[in-house]
């Protein structure tokens, strides 16, 4: 009897100690590609049919997709996960794996290699026991960036011959089934000045004036918007070229959070109610996704009660930021859980092996009977 367990928590080991932070966030930085390939060879020897996804324009950004064999009548079950991490500036040994009781410190062990490693474990024992079940690997680059990763994995899967019955994401939950997540909008707002010397200041305009009162206008507005279940704040401002010159340019990125079933796109016409028609500005929406929730009935709304079942747990964890259940939702039903700890994109990063372990044996349990049309 394989020990299932024990071989996920080698695997999240294994894992940790690789390098896969994103260069999207730290340039130069490894990326996934080393994490991918280990992956891949150890699908393969485990039976699955495996293909490795680069991004489109960035091949050296690779996503795996390993495929289990089995007849076209079994249940198709995505199991998803991001292999990319956030940078490890301030932390003296990321990537060597340190075991405190039951804690695992390291850069991605609860974001999320903890969930990746359980999702890999448990399929790997799926296959091996012959249970009626196709489980699909979907690991995955550039989840803390802009998700060029799923995108790119999304689009291959009709000429893989891929048709999921549902999609689970072990994005860290503390193994409560995700109920719902907020969307985001970043939008960026320029404001053009007149450069003049700082002695003659009324020979210029002052960028950077008018970006201040922008800046005091979101902090109130902000509050309306909390009261709604988003939020909304000035991440970034700059502005001006140098001492003793009036700024005749300043620009800021302002960050809308939305409650599911809110469109960000939104945000644009938000911010533009904050400004005043002489400042001239403009604004941009740089980025936006909107939010998720789980499915009242169907597949997935099944699928999640049962895990949660077997974990004693259930629909409780709304997330205040995006996770790509929304992209995967596009595809097929989809429900979000996974194993947590503490020090998410902190110095002190950790995951909860019980955790891992739990889910494991609760994946292997639940899936190796489920069937999409169950009651």
């Amino acid at each position: 009897m394989r020990d299932v367990e024990a071989e996920a928590l080698a695997l999240l080991y294994e894992l940790v100690g690789i390098d896969s932070v994103n260069p999207g966030l730290v340039p130069a930085a490894a990326g996934e590609a080393e994490i991918v390939e280990r992956l891949r060879s150890r699908l393969q020897g485990s039976g699955f049919i495996t293909t490795v996804v680069p991004a489109p324009g960035h091949a050296d950004r690779p996503s795996l997709v390993a495929v289990a064999p089995g007849p076209a009548e079994w249940p198709t079950v995505v199991l998803n996960g991001h292999l990319d991490t956030v940078g490890v500036a301030g932390m003296p040994e990321p990537f060597t794996p340190r075991l405190d009781g039951d804690r695992l410190f390291g850069r991605g062990a609860a974001d999320m290699k903890g969930g990746v490693a359980a999702v890999v474990a448990a399929a790997e024992h799926l296959v091996a026991s012959k249970a009626p079940v196709r489980p699909v690997l979907a690991l995955v680059a550039d989840e803390e960036d802009a998700s060029l990763g799923c995108e790119a994995v999304i689009d291959a899967l009709p000429g893989l011959g891929i048709r999921p019955d549902v999609c689970l994401i072990a994005e860290p939950t503390d193994l409560a089934l995700c109920r719902s997540l907020r969307g985001f909008a970043v939008v960026r707002v320029s404001f053009p000045g007149r450069a003049a010397h700082s002695s003659q200041a009324d020979l210029g305009v002052n960028a950077i004036t008018h970006l201040g009162r922008l800046v005091c206008a979101v902090d109130e507005r902000a509050v309306a918007v909390r009261a709604g279940g988003g939020d909304l704040m000035v991440t970034l401002a700059q502005g001006g070229q140098s001492p003793f010159v009036v700024p005749d340019h300043a620009e800021c990125l302002v960050e809308l959070r939305t409650p599911a079933g809110c469109s960000s796109a939104a945000a644009l016409d938000e911010v533009r109610l904050l400004l005043e028609p002489q400042w001239r500005a403009t604004v941009e929406l740089v980025a936006s996704r909107d939010g998720w929730q789980l499915d009242d009935t169907g597949p997935a709304a099944d699928l999640s009660r049962r895990l949660g079942e077997e974990l004693g747990t259930g629909p409780t964890f709304d997330a205040p930021y995006w996770m790509e259940a929304p992209l995967w939702q596009q595809v097929c039903p989809t429900l979000v859980c996974g194993p947590s700890g503490g020090g998410l994109h902190a110095v002190d990063e950790w995951v909860d092996l019980h955790q891992v372990r739990a889910l494991v044996r609760a994946l292997i349990t639940v899936l190796s009977g489920w069937r999409p049309d169950a009651d």
